[in-house]
């Protein structure tokens, strides 16, 4: 899957990167190259958390759904 990512400068210097995608996605780096890694690792471990987070939750609820 793609996604789409906004680099930014920031005020304190280096670069902001954020995924529109996934707002739970946000780094930073000192550089473009860097703030562009920092962002795929932010965005796996986004995935990876919402991946536990739907597990568990299918481990809990039980859906039944009546037939009419």
């Amino acid at each position: 899957m793609q996604y789409t990512i906004v680099l930014e400068i920031a005020e304190e210097g280096g670069y902001t990167a954020r995924c529109l995608e996934l707002p739970a996605a946000i780094s930073e780096g000192d550089t473009k190259e860097e703030a562009l890694k920092n962002i795929k690792e932010a965005i796996e471990l986004v995935l990876e958390v919402t991946e536990e987070q739907a597990r568990v939750l299918g481990e809990i609820a039980k859906v039944d759904v009546a037939s009419a």
